[in-house]
């Protein structure tokens, strides 16, 4: 999210994070600094792609973020220093049919959630899904988010998945009108539909 006018429309709606990406190779990239917004409690989510402590502290100063997102490929050490400077951490990891969840279990003790996202030519924002049967073979007790090319279609699909730890669904370019861009009135549809 970086469009002031969007991000006011998307804070009406009963969602729980928002993401705000610092990548330069993203489309979705914050260029430019926000204006002060009221996020009305939802959270705001700092996206980073193996990116230095140092621009990871400075923007979260920057923009008061309290949960980091790591999409890149950052280390156990690297999530836990950051874990002891007092921020939830979502360790994001590309899946595709031959991964090996066991790779998440290092990661256990420094993050709060993992995020398992569609393996692509990009860390993130591919926009197509991974086959969410694989998820069975995840035995973690570290809840994560769901992400990957998610979009009106998977509505119904979403609504059986019996796993534990699933924790949060993550919303991007299913539901964009371009790209940082969401279709709000398409979200609300949606949201309301899993909800019931």
């Amino acid at each position: 999210m970086r469009d002031p006018e969007n991000l006011q429309e998307l804070l009406k709606l009963p969602i729980d994070y928002v993401g705000l990406i610092f990548y330069k190779k993203s489309k979705r990239f914050v260029e430019k600094e926000l204006p002060k917004l009221d996020f009305k409690g939802k959270e705001k989510v700092g996206v980073f792609v193996n990116e230095s402590h140092e621009y990871i502290l400075e923007k979260s100063q920057q923009y008061k973020f309290v949960t980091i997102q790591l999409h890149g490929l950052e280390s156990p050490g690297f999530c836990q220093e950051l874990k002891e400077k007092n921020f939830k951490i979502i360790k994001a990891f590309s899946v595709d049919d031959e991964f090996d969840f066991s790779k998440t279990k290092k990661y256990e003790p420094f993050c709060d959630y993992f995020l398992f996202d569609t393996k692509g030519i990009l860390p993130g924002g591919n926009g197509y899904t991974f086959d969410w049967k694989i998820l069975k073979n995840y035995k973690g007790e570290t809840p994560f988010f769901l992400s990957g090319g998610i979009n009106n279609t998977h509505k119904n699909i979403l609504k059986e998945l019996k796993i534990s730890q699933l924790y949060a669904v993550d919303l991007n370019s299913g539901f964009e009108l371009e790209p940082a861009l969401k279709d709000i009135s398409l979200l609300k549809k949606f949201i309301e539909d899993v909800r019931n």
